[in-house]
C-alpha cells in the first residue's frame, strides 16, 4: 500500500466502523471536495450512502484513498495512471491470493487421499 515513510506523515486510522467525510479528510490530508472528486474517478472507492446523502467511509476506503494520494501527490501520477496502476496491482494480488488459496486446497485434498488410502 503505503511506503513506511509516507505513514508516518499521517495520523493512524482509529478502530472504527465508519468514517465521515470530514474525518477521512483529516485522516488522508484531502479535502472533502476532493474526496468526492476521486469518488466520481476512481470505481474502487465507493462510500456507503446514508440519511441525507451522507457518506460514510470504512477502513478499506480509506487505506483505499492513502493509496490514491500516494500516486497522484508523492509519486506523481495521473488520474489516468493511478487508475492503471491500482487496476494492475489488484489484479495481480488477486492473482496471487488465488494460487495461494487453490494451493492450500490441493495441498489439504492430498492430505485427505492419504487418510484414506
Amino acid at each position: 500500500m503505503l511506503e513506511p515513510s509516507n505513514n508516518n506523515e499521517l495520523p493512524v486510522i482509529p478502530a472504527k466502523r465508519y468514517f465521515t467525510i470530514g474525518e477521512v479528510s483529516e485522516l488522508c490530508g484531502v479535502k472533502p471536495h476532493v474526496l468526492r472528486y476521486w469518488e466520481q474517478e476512481f470505481v474502487e472507492l465507493s462510500p456507503v450512502k446514508r440519511r441525507g446523502n451522507r457518506r460514510y467511509y470504512q477502513r478499506h476506503d480509506v487505506l483505499m484513498i492513502r493509496q490514491i494520494r500516494s500516486l497522484l501527490y508523492e509519486q506523481g501520477y495521473t488520474i489516468g495512471g493511478a487508475k492503471a496502476h491500482l487496476t494492475s496491482d489488484e489484479t495481480k494480488e488477486d492473482s496471487a491470493r488465488s494460487k495461494k488459496l487453490i494451493d492450500q486446497m490441493i495441498s489439504g485434498l492430498e492430505d485427505i487421499l492419504i487418510l484414506l488410502n
